[in-house]
């Protein structure tokens, strides 16, 4: 359950890859977060949590909505297929003093991430990069690779390999999601 509620946080840290790579705490200069707003799909992940790694090959993607929240964080809220079953999961991300930069504070695993949206053009892609800050899992790193389609280009899936392993993340830390059969289309 505790890693299926991490891996659920990561498919919900939205990303793709940005020109200020080498720094993942950077935020996209100047974000605005209502063009940021809609829907994504989760359609790449990359982390060296181990858990993660032992269930890399069972991820298919998720579609995930972002709305604003009352306090200018975001809210996500994530469908994807689990078990044959479709699941929804609910995640605040908090605002912090620099637009496109929140915390996220994990209840189950009592646990603060960051999570920065390193680069977005807003109507193709975006990517995010999460790091663990306190509690449990301080050296939790995970980059998300979102696109607004189910099939992204494939130069993004390279510069997002690329930026993982800006990151540190080796290649076999990083999957592209495949398209489940349901949950994540519109008529559902």
């Amino acid at each position: 359950m505790a890693a299926r509620n991490m891996l659920w946080v990561g498919l919900v840290l939205l990303g793709v890859l940005g020109t200020q790579a080498n720094d993942p705490n950077s935020a996209q200069p100047h974000f605005l977060i209502d063009k940021f707003l809609g829907p994504w799909y989760s359609v790449g992940l990359a982390s060296n949590a181990s858990w993660f790694l032992e269930k890399k090959n069972t991820l298919s993607m998720c579609k995930t909505t972002v709305v604003p929240s009352g306090d200018g964080g975001l809210n996500l809220t994530s469908t994807f297929l689990r078990k044959n079953q479709c699941e929804t999961r609910v995640v605040l991300l908090q605002p912090t003093a620099h637009p496109g930069q929140y915390t996220y504070h994990s209840p189950h695993w009592g646990s603060v991430h960051s999570v920065s949206v390193v680069e977005t053009n807003y109507e193709e892609y975006a990517m995010l990069f999460s790091k663990g800050l306190d509690g449990p899992h301080q050296d939790f790193r995970m980059a998300s690779l979102y696109s607004r389609t189910q099939t992204p280009k494939a130069e993004l899936k390279e510069d997002f390999a690329a930026f993982c392993k800006s990151q540190g993340l080796t290649e076999d830390t990083i999957v592209f999601l495949p398209q489940p059969d349901k949950c994540i289309n519109e008529q559902e």
